[in-house]
């Protein structure tokens, strides 16, 4: 078994070779919208090769623009040409025969008055706990060079074997606001996750000084304080989902059960204050990285019906409404009310109905 994961880089470009990459991703674009025209014309797929394709592009990159031309194509004959798709954001694609990373550089072949030259940028791989240098130590994949607030970033495609766990013990993972996470194991080992009131002050501090620069008409800084807001809540849920497969690691957990998330927005338990939280945080996003990590480790992931999950008390399947942050039964069951969907998700109908047994 394995998965393939995106891993970014940030290119430390020089002004030249920014310039290069700008304009070979624009003639990347131009070239796949124009070879896709053609091709919807004449409702067949195209034939040319690389000589054909008369683009200022290395001939590995117009190979695979022509791939790409013909992947857009195949997506407009089965819309019978209703949809065809016209590509806007510049990119640059390499496959992994045609460049090379050595933890300090990527080399690529690109135009340098007009010859291919296979050129080595500078590449920044900043990670604290060695992740990503970890993870590139594998089979890469196909090179995507995009540029994002103005930084050109690299993003390689990794393939990582994993091997799956084996055994029946299940864990149940309930998201929300107040308490970002909590997971409850079948032999009741409980953990909270986040801080929900510190991530509240943060988004409270991003919007009061948007709400200063919006009054300063300053467009710019506003941009970059966006960016800055979601690099944060990014590494929030990378910080969470990390510290959940860990301790799923650490109770020889073999299957993560989270909620369906498709109707999150319309169930989630929230008051009017934390509405503006609820429809900004990326609880699909979270829970995506718990998923892409716990199979990195072998660990399978399960999605189940959300319904009532917060409500059903877990002793007597009697239907409660918490209190504030408590959940009380009259059977005399008593718990924080978090803790009491986590473990109502780990006994949850799974989704497509191919669960183990908890």
């Amino acid at each position: 078994m394995s998965q393939t994961i995106t891993v970014k880089i940030k290119l430390l470009s020089t002004k030249e070779q920014a310039s290069i990459l700008k304009n070979m991703s624009k003639e990347y674009i131009s070239t796949i919208n124009s070879l896709v025209s053609e091709m919807v014309a004449e409702k067949k797929s195209t034939k040319k090769t690389t000589k054909d394709v008369p683009a200022n592009l290395p001939s590995a990159v117009k190979n695979q623009v022509i791939k790409d031309a013909k992947s857009v194509f195949q997506k407009a004959k089965k819309s019978k040409y209703t949809a065809v798709s016209v590509l806007k954001k510049p990119v640059c694609i390499w496959n992994n025969q045609n460049y090379s990373f050595d933890f300090t550089h990527i080399s690529m072949p690109i135009m340098i008055d007009g010859k291919t030259t296979k050129t080595p940028i500078r590449a920044l791989l900043v990670d604290k706990d060695n992740r990503n240098f970890d993870l590139l130590k594998h089979k890469l994949g196909t090179l995507r060079i995009t540029q994002k607030s103005g930084k050109w970033i690299a993003q390689i495609s990794v393939t990582i074997p994993t091997v799956e766990r084996t055994g029946l013990k299940v864990m149940g993972v309930d998201l929300g606001l107040k308490v970002p996470a909590v997971a409850v194991t079948g032999d009741d080992k409980v953990r909270f996750f986040g801080n929900g009131r510190q991530n509240k002050y943060v988004r409270r501090m991003f919007k009061s000084k948007r709400k200063k620069l919006g009054k300063l008409k300053k467009l710019n800084a506003i941009r970059n304080l966006d960016d800055k807001e979601q690099r944060w809540m990014k590494d929030q849920d990378h910080k969470i989902s990390r510290a959940i497969v860990d301790f799923a690691k650490e109770n020889k957990i073999s299957v993560i059960r989270l909620e369906q998330l498709a109707n999150i927005r319309q169930t989630a338990r929230t008051s009017r204050k934390n509405e503006k939280n609820l429809h900004t945080w990326s609880f699909y996003r979270l829970s995506q990285f718990i998923e892409y990590k716990a199979n990195l480790v072998g660990i399978k992931v399960e999605y189940v019906n959300p319904a009532y999950t917060s409500q059903t008390c877990p002793k007597c399947s009697a239907r409660n409404k918490a209190q504030d942050r408590k959940y009380k039964c009259e059977c005399g069951f008593e718990k924080h009310r978090d803790l009491v969907g986590a473990m109502n998700i780990r006994y949850a109908p799974v989704i497509d109905g191919n669960s183990q047994s908890a």
